[in-house]
């Protein structure tokens, strides 16, 4: 599924449900891709803010991909490999800012957590 032939974005949105199934992953996500979005925004403001906020903000940003890359570990459907150093930004970029987002407000988080929720099973006695 790594053939492309539209845009990144509908490319990670058609793939994204099946790797962000685990009850972990999704909740390092969502704990996670606010801290990445801060990272960014402290990252663009650093110049005019104060310069502290650059290196903060960067590690901000590695935090969030250290931790969310451990938790991918845990999905039965493993994340495409990168292409290269762009692919990486590209598709960590769109992941974080516009294809998580819309997989929580489209109702696509809330089915991932519900199905995975553990199964307990019922005895009749």
């Amino acid at each position: 599924m790594d053939e492309r032939g539209g845009s990144l974005l509908a490319w990670q949105w058609a793939n994204y449900p099946a790797a962000h199934r685990d009850r972990r992953n999704l909740l390092v996500h969502a704990l996670t891709a606010p801290m990445f979005q801060l990272g960014t925004v402290a990252v663009l403001v650093s110049p005019f803010v104060n310069g502290w906020l650059a290196p903060a903000g960067l590690a901000a940003m590695l935090g969030a991909m250290a931790l969310q890359a451990r938790t991918h570990r845990l999905e039965h459907t493993a994340p495409m490999p990168f292409r290269g150093p762009g692919d990486v930004v590209g598709r960590l970029l769109a992941e974080q800012w516009f294809t998580f987002p819309r997989f929580v407000a489209t109702g696509g988080f809330a089915r991932a957590w519900r199905e995975s929720a553990p199964r307990t099973g019922t005895s009749s006695a």
